[in-house]
């Protein structure tokens, strides 16, 4: 059986879902919130630690100006509401990414990364303005007057910093690439791509992929 300390998701679909069934990309994006939810209870059920959920990439600042208004809106919304039971159930917010949105919603992830900080049932990374080539020339620059540079030297200048790396990596949607997500973190994670979308992922999926998880035989490079 192979452990799993952290699970990581591009939780891709939510737009296509809300097109379909709600005839708005936005209702979507809300019905997703679900999904997030009840993967959050799924990994304190597997005893899993870290769950890394990809939110809005460096590249959805291209999307329409008023769909990224409804997500931030939506955030804020959600934390606001939800952010004392989040705690109580002793999950810690992590925000990987540039925080560089309204002050507003700034100030609120700064509250939630500070009132969480000492739970340790799940951590909760949440990818936000994240982009895997960004960070890297994040780390890089901090290092660029070292010489010798080693693995565990970038390992120590990423977002992800004191964070294992994943030994499980889903997307969902139907589409098999990795948007920009967690390159260097991933040399040794198992992917899954799930055809279907977010929001109608459920736990009986999560637990297919888990068997298929514990089957795999993980070499490491060895024989």
């Amino acid at each position: 059986m192979n452990p799993v300390n952290h699970m990581a998701i591009i939780m891709d679909g939510n737009g296509r879902w809300g097109l379909k069934h709600r005839n708005s990309r936005n209702l979507g994006h809300k019905e997703g919130l679900k999904s997030v939810e009840m993967v959050m209870r799924y990994c304190i059920k597997k005893r899993i630690k870290f769950l890394t959920l990809y939110a809005f990439s460096t590249e959805n600042w291209k999307r329409p100006l008023k769909e990224r208004n409804y997500l931030f809106n939506l955030l804020e919304i959600y934390l606001k509401e939800k952010l004392e039971k989040i705690n109580n159930e002793k999950i810690r917010i992590k925000i990987i990414g540039e925080k560089n949105f309204s002050k507003g919603l700034n100030k609120l992830l700064d509250f939630a990364e500070k009132k969480t900080i000492k739970n340790t049932k799940l951590q909760i990374n949440l990818a936000l303005n994240y982009g895997s080539k960004k960070e890297l020339i994040y780390a890089f620059n901090k290092l660029k007057k070292r010489k010798g540079i080693t693995e565990n030297d970038v390992n120590k200048n990423l977002y992800t910093k004191n964070i294992p790396d994943p030994e499980i990596l889903i997307r969902t949607g139907n589409t098999q690439r990795l948007s920009n997500f967690l390159l260097w973190q991933i040399a040794y994670t198992e992917i899954f791509f799930e055809k279907k979308l977010w929001p109608d992922l459920k736990s009986e999926d999560l637990n297919k992929i888990m068997k298929k998880f514990s089957q795999v035989k993980r070499n490491f490079g060895k024989i």
